[in-house]
């Protein structure tokens, strides 16, 4: 299970705001408030909900270990800035309708006679 300090830490790293994580977990923006200045513990599934939001989103949380417990990135600063320009290249999505292609039917049709012949 991961701290409130780690889940501030987290979200720093990934620079989301505490509405931005309250959307994408479900969990009250108040509880995650209260969970980061310890002032409460929420229920183990609300952490978990946390937790993964926060990994999806490119958190890494360290085990305690000799040097203690912590957060990382899942990439780096230069890694997640290439992801982010491919992920917004090739413009607008949108159908792929080919100026004089096939409809379904017309497809359909052509498909049946090509594999009547052979």
């Amino acid at each position: 299970m991961i701290t409130g300090p780690q889940c501030r830490a987290a979200r720093a790293l990934i620079e989301i705001s505490r509405e931005m994580l309250a959307s994408f977990s479900g969990v009250d923006e108040d509880t995650i408030l209260k969970f980061e200045r310890k002032l409460e513990k929420p229920a183990d599934a609300v952490i978990v909900s946390l937790t993964h939001a926060l990994e999806n989103a490119g958190a890494i949380f360290l085990p305690e270990g000799e040097r203690g417990i912590g957060v990382c990135l899942k990439f780096t600063r230069s890694e997640a800035r290439r992801l982010s320009i491919l992920e917004s290249e090739g413009g607008v999505v949108g159908d792929d309708e080919v100026p004089g292609g096939l409809n379904e039917g017309q497809f359909n049709s052509r498909f049946q006679r090509l594999s009547r012949r052979a």
